[in-house]
């Protein structure tokens, strides 16, 4: 048996095994307990898909904006740059993507 609160939206807030004050008494095989505990549990996993998902969003931001103009490439510092272009690299390759000018942009 498990003692909760929920929040506004009706989710788990807090859960304790002994009674909580204005607290809901839950089974432990409840639905919502197996819900919290599930996305309680892998939070440095969790933390790191989102992470990649992000900087996915952030690549696509950058991208979107140096094609429209906003800012240039050579604007980034030079870590930056050289990150942005082994990340366009490695998407490219995944992609299988025809890249006819070789990996490292040399024109013969």
């Amino acid at each position: 048996m498990f003692y909760v609160t929920r929040n506004a939206i009706g989710g788990i807030a807090t859960m304790a095994r002994t009674p909580i004050a204005d607290g809901e008494a839950l089974e432990d095989g409840h639905p919502d307990i197996q819900a919290f505990l599930a996305g309680t549990r892998p939070a440095p996993q969790q933390f790191s898909a989102i992470d990649a998902d992000f900087i996915r969003v952030i690549e696509d931001v950058v991208d979107t904006l140096i094609a429209k103009n906003v800012i240039r490439l050579t604007d980034l510092p030079v870590a930056a740059q050289q990150k942005m272009v082994r990340r366009q690299d490695q998407r490219s390759k995944i992609s299988g993507a025809l890249d006819l000018l070789g990996s490292d942009n040399e024109i013969f």
